[in-house]
């Protein structure tokens, strides 16, 4: 299992800390990995500049967000 990156352990972290039980975090996570992908994938989708000025910014947003997606998934 690769190391996941700070961003990408804080996604999971959070998702983890919604199941009390540690035995069903680890099951969890399987069924969960598949749900976060996508809901990042979607809000990524949904960064658009509206000016020239927050181009930069929407872009960087938006590629993060697909590289977290992509480290948890590959995971």
């Amino acid at each position: 299992m690769t190391k996941l990156s700070p961003s990408a352990q804080a996604v999971k972290d959070a998702v983890l800390a919604l199941y009390s039980d540690e035995k069903v975090r680890k099951f969890g996570w399987q069924l969960d990995v598949r749900t976060v992908t996508a809901v990042l994938r979607a809000a990524a989708d949904q960064l658009t500049p509206y000016t020239v000025s927050e181009m930069t910014g929407a872009a960087f947003a938006r590629n993060k967000l697909l590289v977290i997606a992509a480290e948890l998934e590959a995971q």
